[in-house]
């Protein structure tokens, strides 16, 4: 990759509420966790003030308009199991839901919405104008660069938009 400023590209700060409910051997959150490219929170009042936590119920769905809250304060996913009922929601933090895109892991491949924890923040990373790290965490995964080759017509158009209105709008070409 080219850097085309000499100073170096913002990183936004990941943290994973891990609820320990996922199979130890295929919890990417914990991977990431053991590469130091995100941080735990074991409770939900460890998570940053102001983060935004992308939830499969949010608010609106996450656009370019919570750039600039996730650069300041961050993004956090909520690391549970499906299976287990539905992810709890976290007070006190903007929560927000990603558009329609299809998940690569090897669990869920090509069903959409059910993305691990890493395919959550790599479409968040890029529909918010972070592509190199979420290509970053992806190759930490055999199956990872998968998911942008299966979503890279959704993510482009995500990225474009400007607004959670226009992402809504897009998304019905796609569904």
């Amino acid at each position: 990759m080219v850097q085309l400023s000499k100073y170096p590209v913002a990183r936004v700060r990941l943290v994973a509420l891990t609820l320990e409910q996922c199979d130890p051997k295929r919890c990417t959150a914990r991977k990431l966790l053991r590469f130091g490219l995100v941080e735990r929170a074991a409770r939900p009042t460890w998570l940053p003030k102001g983060a935004v936590v992308l939830h499969p119920e949010g608010d609106r769905l996450l656009s370019a308009e919570d750039r600039e809250g996730t650069d300041a304060h961050g993004l956090a996913v909520v690391d549970s199991s499906w299976r287990r009922g539905p992810v709890p929601r976290i007070p006190r933090h903007p929560s927000r839901a990603l558009p329609y895109l299809l998940a690569a892991n090897p669990v869920n491949y090509g069903k959409p919405l059910l993305l691990s924890s890493v395919e959550a923040f790599a479409g968040a990373l890029w529909i918010l104008g972070h592509p190199a790290q979420a290509e970053e965490l992806l190759s930490k995964f055999g199956w990872g660069l998968q998911f942008l080759a299966l979503n890279a017509e959704p993510l482009r158009a995500y990225a474009l938009a400007a607004n959670a209105e226009e992402i809504r709008a897009t998304q019905a070409e796609f569904i």
